[in-house]
């Protein structure tokens, strides 16, 4: 079968994560790969923390702890949380391990002997009381375009402008307050971007499996024009800058800058899985002449971060002149906000990945989160929509014909499959409709189609009830057996279906059915619609346990009670 590479943007170390960045990348990426290992494919599924930067060095400071020992405890706390929610990452890494450091240097070596590396003497923000050179996170000011007071010394997060400090109005140190600022020189790295300006629009311009919002998205970068950028910091947490085996003279002081050294992570992390998995071969997944040929590469990321891997991260790619793996197919989400407006852990507005497990079962959130996933547009979660669809399609479509087909069979047949009878017009219309909607639902699927998928797979869920309430066989047993029997074997094989269809989505509860009504793990893959044996796979005979009830009811009070705890509401 084919191969598979899915890497999701990599979750920043300096907190825990909201469900916005979750639905954004993790998610639909796990969901992507969950559904090609159903198909039997090879996969190979990466993410790691992102752990260098200025907001991890002001997170731990404000935790009065070092960096690395704040790093450690942040990344326990997020992987505990990608567990809680079945990510079904083949490794979670940290971009603070050596491979990164290895990999990243090695790149900025090659990427200047191909002269796209120059040092150079600019003007960087110097904080006269604090008695340093502040990196971009470290100054705040008004945004000269929008006007925001607190835009960032790299991006303003009102209007998204990506920013130099030395253009913010009234700018002031992150770490003091002090507005004692002054511009000095200071040297740094520069990547030469636009030398390769007219190669990575040729490779945009292939790039047509990506959808509008990421082609967009590189194009209004590639349009205005592509600038050098300085890929390094001042500052003392992160990846040194070397040259000739040792540290680079006048860089003492400063690191690789996050945004240079966070994408080839996703290279460190398949190192380090390598590492953890007996030598296995990772360039055969990264390097076209090692094997990588034939490898799919897709990526999954919020649209904040787009421009950095259809730009940025290629040109380090293809600036090295090696033979690297590059993206084949990009899904890009907007964001989910919380009632419209932003996720804020100081002002508690809006749940948060470790907050929404205290409540409910991981499936229960990533139903709701795909179901309304931002594709289009940005996507509002509100815990009344939440309540709505949760109760409508968990609880009442697929939990409730579940509930109602297994219990019957059990009451009437001795919970197992029945024999006897054959199939009529109700089970062969059912069957045409399950082999039209599967079609639809696959190709959703592969074209990374959240919202239609899940809708498919409700509408899947939706014609077995519809099902049930024509062949009705708990009428039908009081005066022919056989049809009953028909009925509730059509209905227990429908059982198995959606709940191996349900695996990328809700693996929890599939795998609750599946394991009541005694589905055989090595059957579980993903049908097609041509073989219709799937829809009578279950042996006469077979014996199954009804399970419990697969999905509570929210309630209003639940819905007050969260509203109050986390700002519901307008």
């Amino acid at each position: 079968m084919a191969r598979y590479l899915i890497t999701s943007a990599l979750p920043y170390i300096n907190g825990i994560k909201h469900l916005g960045n979750l639905a954004g990348s993790m998610l639909p990426a796990d969901i992507h790969a969950r559904f090609r290992r159903l198909q039997g494919h090879e996969v190979l599924f990466i993410c790691a923390t992102d752990e260098h930067g200025t907001p991890a060095e002001l997170a731990a400071a404000e935790a009065g702890q070092d960096v690395r020992t704040y790093c450690d405890a942040q990344y326990e706390v997020q992987k505990a949380a990608c567990e809680g929610f079945r990510l079904s990452f083949d490794h979670f890494g940290r971009s603070s391990n050596p491979p990164n450091h290895q990999l990243t240097q090695h790149f900025a070596e090659v990427l200047e002997k191909n002269g796209l590396i120059e040092e150079r003497v600019t003007k960087q923000i110097y904080s006269i009381d604090d008695k340093r050179f502040l990196p971009d996170r470290y100054v705040e000011g008004a945004c000269p375009n929008c006007g925001f007071e607190r835009a960032r010394g790299d991006q303003c997060d009102n209007c998204g402008t990506l920013l130099d400090p030395t253009e913010l109005k009234n700018p002031r140190s992150k770490i003091s307050g002090s507005s004692n600022l002054e511009a000095r020189d200071t040297a740094h790295l520069f990547l030469k971007q636009p030398l390769m300006q007219d190669r990575v629009r040729a490779w945009v311009d292939q790039s047509t499996e990506w959808p509008s919002l990421a082609r967009s998205i590189a194009y209004k970068w590639l349009d205005e024009g592509l600038i050098d950028r300085s890929i390094t910091r001042d500052l003392s947490w992160g990846i040194k800058v070397m040259k000739d085996g040792k540290i680079r003279p006048g860089f003492e002081n400063k690191v690789f800058y996050v945004w240079f050294d966070a994408p080839i992570q996703y290279m460190g992390a398949s190192v380090e899985w390598s590492q953890a998995n007996g030598g296995a071969d990772w360039e055969r997944w990264w390097r076209i002449d090692k094997g990588a040929h034939d490898v799919t590469y897709v990526e999954f990321m919020g649209k904040d971060n787009v421009a950095f891997h259809t730009v940025s991260f290629p040109v380090t790619i293809m600036g090295s002149g090696e033979p690297w793996k590059l993206v084949d197919r990009l899904k890009a989400f907007n964001w989910v906000t919380w009632y419209g407006g932003k996720f804020s852990t100081s002002e508690k507005r809006g749940i948060f990945m470790d907050q929404a497990l205290e409540l409910l079962p991981s499936d229960y959130w990533r139903w709701y989160l795909m179901a309304n996933a931002p594709e289009s547009a940005d996507a509002a979660f509100t815990l009344e929509q939440f309540q709505q669809t949760i109760n409508a399609d968990l609880a009442n479509v697929f939990g409730n014909f579940v509930n109602r087909i297994t219990r019957f069979a059990a009451s009437k047949f001795d919970s197992k499959v029945p024999d006897g009878g054959a199939w009529g017009e109700h089970e062969e219309k059912l069957a045409n409709e399950f082999a039209e909607r599967l079609a639809a639902l696959t190709q959703f699927h592969d074209q990374m189609e959240f919202r239609k998928a899940a809708a498919e797979l409700r509408a899947i869920w939706v014609a077995g009830n519809e099902y049930l309430q024509v062949s009705a066989p708990w009428t039908a047993f009081k005066t022919d057996p056989e049809k009953a029997a028909v009925g509730v074997r059509t209905g227990l094989n429908a059982c198995a279906l959606f709940a191996i269809l349900a695996q990328p989505f809700i693996p929890d509860a599939a795998k609750v059915v599946l394991d009541a009504i005694g589905v055989p793990e090595k059957t579980r893959m993903w049908p097609t619609p041509e073989d219709r044996g799937v829809w009578d796979a279950l042996p006469r005979g077979l014996q199954f346990t009804p399970p419990d009830v697969l999905f509570k009811k929210i309630e209003d009070e639940d819905v007050a009670a969260w509203a109050e705890r986390f700002g519901g509401g307008a």
